[in-house]
């Protein structure tokens, strides 16, 4: 904003392995959102580097950003993205017709429990089956990073902690190495690591009891 420069992060330095679920723990303006972001190679840090299985992402033109988020990077937002038009089963297609191994469609749904759902329109399905759908969605094209930006913040606390079972379940079955960002503390009991953010800094590291695999 003018002259005004907004330190988004600052020094900002930990790993992803695969396998793993990661929380990102922190109040709105912590940096968590900006992080998310560079990781999903939706944004360039102005400093420093991002790595990706040997290869940079901060080198990266935009053509070999648009093939990483395509090829290795599932999405899961807040507010569901599907298209009212299309039933949950056609919402899934749209990812696995430019996937190069993708799950069949109604396999993703049956991974999120919404086998019988196929045919819904959003429109037709709740909060918390149209979030799963969104999971599925962003899982179908077989990820090896999935990445929720507060998957659970617009859906009560029961069918949230529904939502967190499922991104569970994809995380233990598909091997998805995981990230999710949130303010809900609670939320951390899932992870393998807690990575609470404060002011664009990592502030503190948690480990849980599960062995990583780097």
């Amino acid at each position: 904003m003018g002259e005004l420069e907004v330190h988004a992060l600052r020094g900002v330095d930990f790993s992803l392995y695969a396998g793993e679920m990661v929380v990102l723990l922190g109040a709105s303006g912590s940096g968590k959102s900006t992080l998310l972001n560079i990781l999903g190679g939706l944004d360039t840090p102005t400093d420093g580097c991002v790595h990706y299985r040997g290869g940079s992402l901060t080198q990266a033109s935009e053509a070999e950003l648009t093939n990483y988020r395509r090829r290795h990077v599932g999405f899961v937002f807040q507010f569901y993205n599907l298209i009212p038009s299309l039933t949950a089963e056609e919402n899934l297609t749209l990812v696995t017709e430019i996937a190069d191994d993708p799950l069949p469609a109604r396999d993703a749904l049956e991974l999120v429990g919404l086998g019988l759902r196929c045919d819904h329109f959003p429109a037709e399905l709740s909060g918390g089956e149209q979030q799963r759908v969104a999971i599925a969605r962003a899982v179908a094209k077989r990820p090896q990073i999935l990445l929720c930006d507060e998957p659970t913040g617009a859906l009560d606390v029961h069918t949230g902690a529904r939502v967190l079972d499922v991104i569970r379940r994809v995380n233990r079955e598909l091997g998805t190495c995981t990230a999710i960002i949130t303010h809900n503390v609670s939320v951390a009991e899932i992870a393998d690591r807690v990575l609470t953010l404060s002011d664009g800094r990592i502030q503190s590291e948690q480990h849980n009891a599960r062995e990583l695999r780097r």
